[in-house]
């Protein structure tokens, strides 16, 4: 009885949805046809912050008329705070600020290694946020897409390297 029960144990878990699989499983359903186009790694100081994943229809090429998604898994804690600050910060970096304080207060949590976001577009002015699997908030702007997708996979990012390796370009 013993060897049936571990083995049955085994059995569940290794047929488990893991926690990327869940993910990606959220990915296809905001954005249908989701594959990954590429993953990065960003790092500050030579720390690494979050891993990065890009999610796109059939894993095509970045194509800015198209939706699509980005991923990030945090490999550090970080405060909701630390979030937001950030988010504006590169908002007014690559153009202007933006007056979106309180609607990424709403969106964003503190968050601790391993918790993921998960971005998608819809259209030009909508981005929704899931965190770890669960729906947070949309984001709605005239061009909220550009902008705050823009900070991982635009033309003027922090890390080109980081760009190049999750469009897979």
């Amino acid at each position: 009885m013993r060897v049936l029960r571990t083995l049955l144990t085994l059995v569940l878990l290794a047929t488990a949805p893991a926690p990327a699989l869940a993910q990606s499983n959220v990915a296809a359903a905001a954005l249908p046809g989701a594959e990954v186009r590429g993953t990065a790694t960003l790092r500050f100081l030579g720390l690494p912050l979050y891993q990065a994943r890009l999610f796109t229809v059939g894993g095509a090429a970045l194509d800015w008329n198209q939706d699509f998604g980005i991923e990030l898994t945090y490999l550090r804690n970080l405060t909701q705070y630390d979030l937001v600050e950030a988010t504006l910060r590169e908002f007014k970096r690559t153009g202007s600020a933006l007056p979106l304080e309180a609607q990424l207060n709403t969106c964003f949590d503190a968050v601790n290694k391993g918790d993921r976001y998960l971005a998608v577009s819809n259209g030009a002015d909508k981005v929704g946020f899931w965190r770890n699997g669960i729906r947070t908030c949309t984001l709605t702007h005239p061009q909220i897409k550009t902008r705050f997708m823009g900070i991982f996979v635009g033309e003027n990012t922090r890390s080109r390297s980081f760009t190049r390796k999750l469009t897979g370009s």
